[in-house]
């Protein structure tokens, strides 16, 4: 696993949304879906706004790998189900990006049920 240049980070970080695909069986991206982001630390993670079935959250899982858009900058990455003991820290980074947009959209990504949708996204070796 690599870890993010930290130029990178800060520029995806600032970014308000950000671009993510994943990988098919054959190694093609598949479409790029705009979803919200944070990053934690060193970190960078996303969540599912619609809970585990959402399409992008379960190909993302299951292939491991794809790549994201964001802040100018595009990146190959891995995806991992991220570690239980970032949720509150994780949550108020997302508060304090987009509470701005109202209480239901960031709802959707600080709810009880969002560890099983939370993943860490690392750039790839």
């Amino acid at each position: 696993m690599s870890d993010w240049n930290s130029d990178e980070l800060r520029r995806i970080d600032g970014a308000t949304e950000l671009r993510v695909t994943s990988r098919r069986p054959d190694g093609s991206l598949r479409p790029y879906t705009t979803i919200w982001h944070t990053a934690v630390g060193d970190a960078l993670y996303i969540r599912s706004a619609h809970g585990p079935d959402n399409g992008w959250f379960r190909r993302a899982l299951r292939a491991g790998t794809g790549a994201i858009s964001a802040g100018g900058v595009e990146k190959d990455v891995t995806f991992a189900l991220a570690d239980p003991a970032v949720r509150d820290d994780l949550d108020a980074a997302l508060h304090a990006k987009y509470d701005r947009f109202g209480p239901g959209p960031v709802g959707a990504i600080t709810g009880d049920d969002v560890l099983q949708t939370t993943l860490r996204v690392m750039p790839a070796d």
